[in-house]
């Protein structure tokens, strides 16, 4: 009983307790990291509302896809380096080997996994104009297999959808009431090409490698193992 009612006294408060929590600022964006290969660990990175707002400035100063897809490859890996404050994974390094065994070492899968989660929270915030998210892809070299997060580049039409209403599309060929006439982009930003956003090319912190779908699924990137 003695033990029990020191236990009590030396137990802090629900009060004390609730405050010792970080209280996240309104706006607080919260994503989860994996590493330590496949996913096997996972940890929430809180994104700060004034982080979020710097990022999206700066994406929004892009004039087409292909500067959105360069600046986007900076920030993913500024979002890498923040979640290097919180999380282990600043001791990741490019390929599977450098940092073999490390605590916080990053894989393709958690990569591809947690590159998707960062791109889907900017996309969410009306951070992407030029692209959205979708699945990861995958590769197959004899048996290995890699894998990556991708972007698929919008159409205009897409575009004007995601404007602000009132807001009229820049270069857009378009009538008075907003309707499209045509498509503006060619080349490889024509509607529906896609492109990898792959951060296991690079040390943590470093800008993601972007590169075309099909050349990645024909082996292109770095040379790192």
């Amino acid at each position: 009983m003695r033990r029990a009612l020191l236990a009590l006294a030396l137990a802090p408060s629900p009060a004390l307790a609730q405050a010792a929590v970080p209280q996240s600022a309104p706006g607080t964006a919260e994503v989860r990291i994996c590493y330590n290969y496949g996913c096997m660990r996972e940890a929430l990175v809180r994104i700060h509302p004034a982080t979020l707002a710097r990022v999206s400035a700066r994406l929004a100063g892009a004039g087409d896809a292909a500067e959105e897809r360069a600046r986007l490859a900076d920030e993913v890996g500024r979002l890498y380096r923040l979640a290097a404050t919180q999380t282990p994974v600043g001791a990741d390094r490019s390929g599977n080997f450098l940092d073999q065994g490390v605590d916080g070492r990053m894989d393709c899968i958690d990569h591809s996994t947690s590159t998707t989660r960062l791109l889907a929270l900017l996309e969410a915030r009306g951070a992407l104009r030029f692209h959205r998210v979708v699945e990861p892809a995958r590769r197959t070299r004899m048996i290995l297999q890699h894998f990556s997060a991708v972007i698929e580049v919008l159409s205009v039409a897409e575009r004007i959808d995601r404007l602000p209403p009132g807001q009229a599309l820049a270069g857009c060929n378009c009538t008075e009431d907003g309707a499209v006439i045509g498509e503006t982009e060619d080349g490889d930003d024509r509607p529906g090409q896609r492109y990898v956003v792959d951060s296991w090319f690079v040390d943590n912190g470093e800008p993601a490698v972007v590169l075309p779908l099909a050349e990645w699924l024909n082996g292109g990137g770095p040379n790192v193992q």
